[in-house]
């Protein structure tokens, strides 16, 4: 096994990595990122293509989908400026609120699936 010059472990299995493998490199975070990844895509394009004036309401939904962490996002934006926060900042949060989540589904898938080898049936 390899070590690190650094660190007396095995080579990437720092905290950093950890973060990064419960948040991206599972099938439960890998489809919620992708679902709203996919959603926030049509979001984009769809103004594009549209001249209704409603077009701009499409957006609802990659904040559902990142629903309830992007209601403290929500909430930050009323509190600091009153309902009128920019688009960059919605978006940010819809980003972040959807990070922070596929963390907490890649946690619990991680959980599940360290308690499958575990669990027995009763004969």
């Amino acid at each position: 096994m390899k070590t690190s010059p650094t660190r007396t472990g095995p080579i990437g299995t720092g905290p950093i990595r950890t973060l990064t493998r419960l948040t991206f490199a599972n099938r439960a975070s890998a489809v919620y990122l992708a679902l709203v990844g996919g959603a926030m895509a049509v979001a984009t394009l769809e103004p594009l293509f549209t001249t209704s004036p409603d077009a701009s309401l499409i957006w609802v939904w990659p904040a559902l989908f990142t629903f309830p962490a992007f209601g403290f996002v929500a909430w930050l934006g009323e509190a600091g400026w009153g309902g009128d926060a920019p688009a960059w900042f919605f978006i940010g949060g819809i980003v972040l609120a959807a990070l922070v989540q596929s963390l907490v589904l890649g946690t619990a898938w991680q959980a599940l699936r360290g308690r499958r080898g575990r669990l027995t049936t009763a004969s």
